[in-house]
């Protein structure tokens, strides 16, 4: 068995000579059939994009009140959307302590009116810092032609002025020509035209950077959208007396009432990079906190 010489092997020989008949070999057990392979699933066909099917106008029910768009604003619909379209668009927000301003304006405000006519406001104090900082990160006061970015040698300040039928942006050319008092004329002559629609053409264009006021109204802050081809666009929010955390000389914290506003500043990500935004409101703000003016 199994190849060995066994006892009964050696009897057998003796008695018949002839060797024991070997025991049949153990047939080995035969593998079941093998199942055949299941068939690859097929690919699924690529999805295709649902197709964008703009959904139909509305219609107005019984008691709706329906008026056409005016000119006007069609103009301001299409330009919103044609920025929205062009320019990437991000918001960074910062809050100004507006305190050294407000001290300032209030020292000079009889005086100011008595000498140039017109009201002293804060927003001639955020021109001259817009100013200085738009010289000193001048791809702020730029514009995009195609793959090219023109660099625009005049600053001129466009400053949007809420009307009853509208908005409207008149310019201030050449605005760091001017001093706080010729700013404060400037805005206030323009603002006052707009209102009374005596602007001229020129004086709505050109402009290379715009300045919101929502603040006017009591909003806290808003993400304003770029004035094409403009590349930023700075919203001011209210200027109010609110609580605020303050350090001593001696370290030693406190509870101080400032006058703070937010500004929050939109800038097309095409060309503008984070780190550039976020210097330039930095560098505003300090301008602003130092409440280093000429009046």
């Amino acid at each position: 068995m199994s190849g060995r010489v066994t006892k009964n092997d050696i009897l057998s020989y003796i008695e018949s000579g002839t060797p024991a008949a070997a025991p049949a070999a153990a047939r080995p057990t035969e593998a079941p059939p093998r199942a055949p392979a299941p068939a690859p699933a097929a690919s699924p066909a690529p999805a295709q994009a649902p197709e964008v099917v703009a959904p139909p106008p509305p219609k107005p029910q019984v008691g709706d009140r329906v008026e056409p768009m005016s000119v006007m604003r069609k103009k301001i619909a299409d330009h919103m959307v044609l920025s929205r379209r062009t320019s990437a668009h991000v918001t960074t927000v910062y809050e100004i302590d507006m305190t050294r301003v407000a001290k300032l304006r209030d020292q000079h405000r009889d005086e100011f009116f008595q000498r140039t006519g017109t009201k002293l406001t804060f927003m001639p104090f955020i021109f001259e810092s817009i100013n200085k900082a738009l010289r000193k990160f001048p791809i702020f006061n730029a514009q995009v032609s195609g793959d090219q970015i023109i660099y625009k040698q005049d600053i001129n300040l466009g400053m949007a002025v809420a009307l009853d039928w509208g908005l409207i942006v008149p310019v201030i050319k050449r605005a760091d020509d001017l001093s706080i008092s010729g700013l404060a004329r400037a805005a206030n002559d323009l603002a006052d035209r707009a209102r009374t629609k005596q602007l001229k053409p020129d004086e709505v264009t050109g402009g290379t950077f715009t300045i919101t006021n929502p603040g006017v109204f009591g909003g806290l802050f808003g993400t304003p959208i770029i004035n094409q081809p403009q590349l930023a666009i700075l919203g001011v929010g209210k200027i109010e007396k609110r609580p605020k955390v303050m350090t001593s000389p001696d370290g030693d914290d406190f509870i101080g009432i400032r006058w703070m506003s937010y500004f929050a500043l939109s800038f097309d990500h095409r060309v503008i990079d984070g780190a550039d935004a976020e210097r330039f409101l930095a560098f505003v703000k300090d301008q602003l906190e130092a409440g280093d003016f000429s009046v």
